[in-house]
């Protein structure tokens, strides 16, 4: 069983087309393709971390969209979630905000927004987020990355992909060991 990630899925949010400049012509293109893609990569039995904005609120009903997804969905929730936590809880394994979990001895930070330090970033901790659509990926920061279907081809991205591209980061955290002076010394 897989692990996997992904975020800013928006299915059924038909200015995503335009906003995020996706290369469909339509929202029904765009759901369809993030569909057929998820399911080409996710098995019935992987767990996916899906780091916020699942469904737009104007959208169908979040279920119809999580009964044609593989995998157990954890939510991470985003800034357009907030029906999905009031209304549909129940159709992913979990719900929160900010989570952190530890995987194959790898500590991972998960939030929706991108943070400049996070819980254990100084010993090593990396953190996944979403909701930019893209635009850091030119500028990272340290063992952060955006798992959005922006970044990833319109697909979730796996544990062995998020270490081959953090493995060739610097953790600026640790490079930079000065210490911090108290007021008076």
């Amino acid at each position: 069983m897989a692990i996997w990630f992904t975020a800013d899925t928006h299915f059924g949010h038909e200015a995503m087309v335009t906003l995020a400049n996706r290369p469909f012509r339509s929202v029904l293109e765009m759901d369809a393709a993030l569909i057929t893609n998820w399911n080409t990569a996710v098995a019935s039995g992987d767990t996916v971390w899906h780091l916020g904005d699942f469904s737009h609120r104007a959208s169908l009903a979040a279920h119809v969209y999580r009964g044609r997804l593989n995998g157990r969905i954890h939510l991470i929730a985003g800034n357009h979630d907030g029906r999905i936590v009031e209304r549909a809880a129940h159709l992913f394994e979990s719900i929160g905000t900010l989570r952190e979990i530890e995987v194959g001895g790898q500590a991972i930070v998960l939030c929706h927004y991108p943070m400049i330090e996070w819980p254990g970033a100084w010993r090593g901790a990396w953190h996944l987020y979403g909701h930019v659509h893209g635009r850091l990926d030119g500028q990272p920061n340290g063992l952060s990355l955006d798992v959005g279907v922006d970044s990833h081809e319109m697909q979730p991205v796996g544990l062995e992909r998020v270490k081959q591209i953090l493995a060739g980061r610097v953790n600026p955290f640790r490079s930079s060991r000065r210490r911090l002076h108290r007021p008076g010394e």
